[in-house]
């Protein structure tokens, strides 16, 4: 099925309300598109604003995370970086492994590389692997 960017949007939000919810979070809608967060989760009376990202395995068997928007007006296409001071948790959703991936931003710099498969050079230092990012920090 052929998912437009939108629609891969929402999926990814409804496949992290699942997970969270199976985890046992309590799951917290904001009103408005306009929040820098998607969902707001509350467990163990602690409560964490989570955005959803939506990414594909990429080329070299990766999700590539950078931590930036964009989006388009009347003047074009403009892309920001996003204020992580905003944001708790990153939840990546991966089609191809049909999981959920967390982790808290402000521990990276610009971008994170989540390994799915070990890397075809038997590269191991800096490797991150998605399956370590499986719990909610």
């Amino acid at each position: 099925m052929e998912h437009h960017t939108k629609h891969k949007g929402d999926l990814g939000v409804l496949k992290a309300q699942v997970d969270l919810y199976e985890k046992g979070y309590m799951i917290l809608h904001p009103q408005t598109e306009h929040a820098p967060f998607d969902l707001v989760i509350y467990k163990d009376q602690v409560f964490k604003r989570v955005q959803v990202k939506y990414r594909e395995l990429n080329r070299k068997g990766f999700l590539e995370v950078r931590f930036r928007s964009s989006y388009s007006t009347s003047h074009g296409i403009v892309t920001k970086m996003v204020d992580k001071k905003e944001i708790d948790i990153y939840c990546i959703y991966c089609p191809q492994t049909d999981e959920c991936y967390y982790f808290d931003p402000k521990i990276f710099h610009h971008s994170i590389n989540l390994r799915v498969e070990a890397p075809k050079n038997n590269q191991l230092q800096n490797v991150k692997y998605a399956r370590d990012y499986r719990e909610v920090p």
